[in-house]
């Protein structure tokens, strides 16, 4: 009877451990993340496009190991005639063609796209820094400290900050180190105004009044409670920052103002394929053409694709 009863009550504490197991699987699987995670890989364009980006990528990271050519070489065999001796030949090792100076355009399309991509994820990673510290504080202090810092936002933004960057890299002989510091340091205010504005909502929540109640300070407060809440919309935004820091990068190269030889940059190799398309050499202009494309549409839709795995209100 003992020996029957005892085997009874073990049944019924692995029941009771099955049972709060999968109350927990369950917990967890509601969880943000995992939530997140599931919705984003249901979403075919964005799974698309992030395929595309990690193709792209192993392009530049795996790419230079099938250059038969450097960036800096130039074919001097085959600089009579580019449009014609300069086309893509695998037999030739220009996997891509010439480009007008007669060096390989694989390699320096391994370097452009490098490069653009370096600047964009450099760029809006001060942006997002500067951009979320300045509003979290803004915020989370209000009053009088918090008009005054807004203010100096709006007077920011009222500059055109193209003309700024552009002020910058004349100042500093086209600094490719300014480059980085230009486009990040006058991309923060959209991302500051943002961060404000989630920031008054959470800053009268009850763990953030609790913490204030435990004597912690404020700093601490927004650096361990106010910060990882907006971790959802500081990502989404950061996505969707990437393709726009790349594009004004471009179009700074394609003025010639960016990115200085002998580096390249996406934007100077088709602002150079585009002042020689009239000679036939049409794939100098594709080319990069081609890879900018890439990089920019498959940002913009993994950003598309975060912003709606993180909504909260289609949970």
């Amino acid at each position: 009877m003992a020996v029957t009863q005892y085997s009874k009550s073990l049944e019924d504490t692995a029941e009771r451990l099955t049972e709060r197991l999968s109350q927990a699987e369950a917990i967890r699987g509601r969880s943000l993340w995992f939530d997140a995670r599931v919705r984003f890989f249901g979403n075919k364009a964005a799974v698309g496009a992030l395929v595309v980006l990690i193709l792209v990528i192993a392009f530049v990271l795996i790419g230079p190991s099938f250059a038969v050519w450097s960036n800096e070489e130039i074919d001097w065999g085959r600089m009579g005639d580019i449009a014609t001796a300069g086309r893509p030949s695998i037999e030739t090792g220009h996997y891509f063609g010439l480009d007008d100076l007669g060096r390989d355009l694989y390699s320096r399309t391994i370097q452009a796209t490098g490069t653009s991509l370096l600047v964009g994820l450099v760029g809006a990673f001060v942006a997002v820094v500067i951009g979320t510290l300045y509003g979290a504080v803004s915020g989370y202090v209000g009053g009088w400290v918090d008009g005054a810092m807004m203010r100096a936002v709006d007077i920011l933004i009222a500059v055109p900050y193209m003309f700024i960057i552009i002020l910058l890299m004349v100042m500093f002989d086209r600094s490719f180190y300014m480059l980085f510091i230009g486009i990040g340091a006058t991309s923060w205010l959209a991302m500051s105004r943002i961060v404000r504005g989630q920031t008054l909502s959470l800053r009268h929540r009850e763990f953030v009044e609790a913490a204030q109640a435990g004597g912690v300070g404020g700093f601490t407060i927004i650096i361990r409670h106010i910060l990882p809440n907006l971790l959802g919309v500081v990502v989404v935004y950061a996505t969707l920052l990437v393709p726009e820091m790349i594009l004004v990068e471009s179009f700074i190269s394609f003025l010639g103002l960016g990115v200085q030889e002998p580096a390249t940059s996406l934007g100077r190799l088709i602002s150079e394929g585009a002042g020689t398309i009239a000679y036939g050499t049409i794939w100098q202009l594709l080319v990069p053409l081609t890879f900018f494309l890439l990089t920019i549409i498959s940002l913009f839709f993994i950003g598309d694709g975060l912003r709606d795995a993180l909504d909260p209100k289609d949970r």
